[in-house]
């Protein structure tokens, strides 16, 4: 079925909390079920088609715990029907049953898929080793689980490509490009246009940059017909030195600079029909 009715349509993901900010870099940041389903709603009132969901335990540590999830989701449920993608990470170290047990028993419609392993804010190590990542991706195929293919450098494409070939990640795929975290490919342009240059045919995309290049990667993304992601897992700033207040900030920048270009944000459902989605999220 022919999509270009939504060829002018551009999927705005949030991510509202992600596992590395903290609450000492900007005080507004949500941490609790309540506060991020809060922030979910308004954020998808303001035109947020995708929630990515972190959750974090009450002393803000990066976390897993399927509660928190289980919480999180029935919280945001109960007031939009947004396009909710769970984390398969969480954090760094975390048990790979944990980083499992919310796809398999929470079944969103999207969960991320971090295609390789890699050397994280040169501290420590991001392990999505082949075992897990095979593992991993059966299970999104066994549940009907789309994966978000987080792509921080151009070999993590091929790895998505190799398990396509083995039937652990169906097509049409949808990858992620994360530009400027330390330990992957830097936040520019050049690299933007490169990355997207490796994506096979009728590959939905999507793209962000870390902290200040966060609007030049999002304002290159719009321009090349990609989707975009804000929020304060990924940025705190909504100007030079000016912390934003909450992540309907960043939701409506990004809906005037799409307006700019004569384009509009996607509502969930345009997204569901973008990316062929065909599950519904359960709370369990």
């Amino acid at each position: 079925m022919s999509k270009d009715h939504l060829k002018n349509k551009v999927i705005l993901t949030v991510a509202t909390t992600g596992a590395v900010t903290r609450r000492e870099d900007t005080p507004y940041l949500p941490q609790s079920p309540q506060e991020i389903a809060d922030e979910v709603s308004k954020c998808y009132q303001a035109g947020a088609a995708i929630a990515h969901i972190h959750v974090r335990e009450d002393d803000g540590t990066p976390s897993m715990n399927i509660d928190k999830f289980r919480e999180t989701v029935a919280l945001i449920r109960e007031r939009c029907d947004i396009v909710i993608n769970l984390t398969s990470s969480g954090g760094i170290g975390l048990d790979e049953d944990d980083r499992i047990r919310p796809i398999v028993e929470l079944v969103p419609e999207l969960a991320t898929f971090d295609a390789g392993t890699m050397n994280w804010r040169h501290e420590t190590v991001f392990d999505n080793n082949p075992k897990f990542l095979e593992r991993l991706g059966s299970e999104m195929v066994n549940f009907g689980v789309k994966p978000e293919i987080e792509v921080f450098d151009a070999g993590m494409l091929y790895n998505a490509l190799h398990y396509i070939k083995k039937g652990m990640i169906k097509e049409p795929m949808h990858v992620q490009f994360v530009l400027g975290a330390p330990g992957g490919i830097a936040a520019t342009i050049e690299n933007l246009v490169f990355l997207k240059g490796l994506l096979p045919e009728n590959t939905t995309w999507s793209a962000f940059g870390i902290g200040r290049m966060s609007v030049p990667i999002m304002m290159t993304t719009i321009a090349m017909g990609g989707h975009i992601r804000v929020g304060m897992e990924d940025n705190i700033f909504i100007k030079k030195g000016v912390l934003a207040k909450s992540n309907v900030e960043f939701v409506e920048q990004a809906k005037r600079l799409v307006a700019e270009i004569g384009k509009e944000l996607a509502t969930p459902d345009e997204a569901r029909e973008i990316l062929s989605l065909t599950s519904v999220i359960k709370s369990k």
